[in-house]
């Protein structure tokens, strides 16, 4: 394989070649006609709707503190099989892990940093 680049090259994003002065001068409702034009991007229909599931609590917590599952994990203790069952809705949180959680949305920073400083239990 002499000569052959094993390197990635980046990829180019759509948003890298975009226009965005010609949205800058429409007005909203053009750009709102423009949306609703697009076949590609249309509106849910209310069985549509009525057929997602909610994102979980833990998921949109772990989400806005921009954590990825292992990060949000050791964090705060928890084990990462029992986040994803949490996140991907095949087990629910119990009554005290539900309490937890809602501590954490309180004070993410100062229970991180509590359990994060915790030792490991002696064997």
């Amino acid at each position: 394989m002499k000569g052959v680049s094993t390197m990635r090259k980046p990829v180019k994003k759509a948003s890298d070649s975009f226009d965005w002065s010609r949205a800058d001068v429409m007005t909203s409702a053009q750009i709102h006609a423009a949306a609703v034009a697009d076949p590609d991007a249309q509106p849910l229909t209310e069985a549509q709707l009525a057929k997602l599931k909610p994102m979980s609590r833990v998921k949109l917590l772990r989400v806005r503190l921009r954590l990825t599952q292992e990060q949000f994990s050791k964090r705060y203790g928890i084990p990462l099989t029992t986040l994803r069952d949490w996140e991907q809705n095949r087990s629910q949180p119990d009554q005290a892990s539900k309490s937890y959680i809602r501590a954490i949305e309180a004070f993410p920073d100062a229970i991180g940093n509590v359990i994060g400083k915790r030792q490991p239990e002696p064997a």
